[in-house]
C-alpha cells in the first residue's frame, strides 16, 4: 500500500485506488458541517420567533423538530443525493463511499449517522477518535457498522499531466504492481508536500540509488517510461 491508498476489485475485475481520509481533514470538514448546521438552527429560530404570538408552545415545538432532522438528517441527505459528500467533505474533496468502492445508499447512511451518538462519546467524538486511529482504514463505529470509508475524490485527478523529463528505463525488472505504485507516486506527489514525497521516494533507494529530490526525479522519469514515453 502507497501511503493511505488501497485497492478495491469489483466484481467486473477493474481495480479501484481509494485514498482513505484520515481523522485530521475529517475533523475540519466535519467543523464546516457544524457551522452551517448552526447557521440553519439560527435562521429557523428567528423565522419561527415572527409566529411566537400565535402560540408559543406550537412554535417551540416546530423548532424541536426542524432541529432534530436537521440533526440526523443533513448528513444523510448529502450523502445519499450528492455523491456521497456533505457541503463540508465537498469543500476539502471528500466523500463517503461502501467498502467496495460503489455509492453509498439509505441504509449505509442512515446507519453510520444514527451511530455518531454512540461515537460522539463521552465527549467531542472522544469514542469516535480512538477507534479512527486504532482502525487502518480510519473508520469509526459507524463506518464499521455501515461498512463504509470516508476517501479523497481523485476523479478530478485522472487526466494529470506527469512531469516533463526525459524518461528513464529500469534497469531491474519490475512487476506490474512496483510500475504501478512508481506511477501513482508521481501522479500524486503535486498533492504531498516536499518533505512528504520526499519521504515516500527515500523507500525506493535500493531501485533508484537515489535520495532526496534526486529520488524523486529519479521515480518520475521511471514513470514517464512505464507510460510509454520515450
Amino acid at each position: 500500500m502507497l501511503d493511505t491508498t488501497q485497492t478495491v476489485e469489483t466484481p467486473e475485475g477493474i481495480d479501484l485506488r481509494l485514498r482513505i481520509a484520515g481523522p485530521t481533514v475529517r475533523s475540519f470538514a466535519w467543523i464546516i458541517d457544524f457551522g452551517i448546521r448552526v447557521a440553519f438552527y439560527v435562521v429557523t429560530a428567528i423565522v419561527l420567533s415572527m409566529f411566537s404570538i400565535i402560540s408559543g408552545e406550537l412554535v417551540y415545538g416546530l423548532l424541536l423538530i426542524v432541529l432534530f432532522l436537521i440533526e440526523w438528517f443533513y448528513p444523510v441527505f448529502f450523502e445519499v443525493y450528492n455523491q456521497g459528500a456533505t457541503p463540508g467533505k465537498r469543500s476539502l474533496n471528500l466523500r463517503v463511499v461502501n467498502d467496495n468502492g460503489t455509492p453509498v445508499q439509505w441504509s449505509g447512511s442512515v446507519l453510520r449517522n444514527l451511530l455518531r451518538s454512540v461515537d460522539f462519546l463521552p465527549m467531542f467524538y472522544g469514542v469516535g477518535v480512538i477507534v479512527t486511529f486504532i482502525n487502518p482504514r480510519f473508520k469509526r463505529l459507524g463506518d464499521l457498522a455501515a461498512g463504509t470509508v470516508v476517501i479523497y475524490d481523485d476523479q478530478h485527478d485522472q487526466n494529470r499531466v506527469l512531469p516533463d523529463i526525459p524518461p528513464m528505463p529500469p534497469t531491474t525488472k519490475l512487476t506490474l504492481d512496483e510500475q504501478q505504485a512508481i506511477v501513482s507516486f508521481t501522479e500524486r506527489s503535486a498533492d504531498l508536500t516536499e518533505e512528504r514525497a520526499i519521504e515516500l521516494a527515500d523507500i525506493l533507494q535500493p531501485l533508484t540509488g537515489e535520495k532526496g529530490k534526486e529520488a524523486i526525479t529519479h521515480l518520475n522519469r521511471l514513470s514517464n517510461w512505464f507510460l510509454g514515453a520515450r
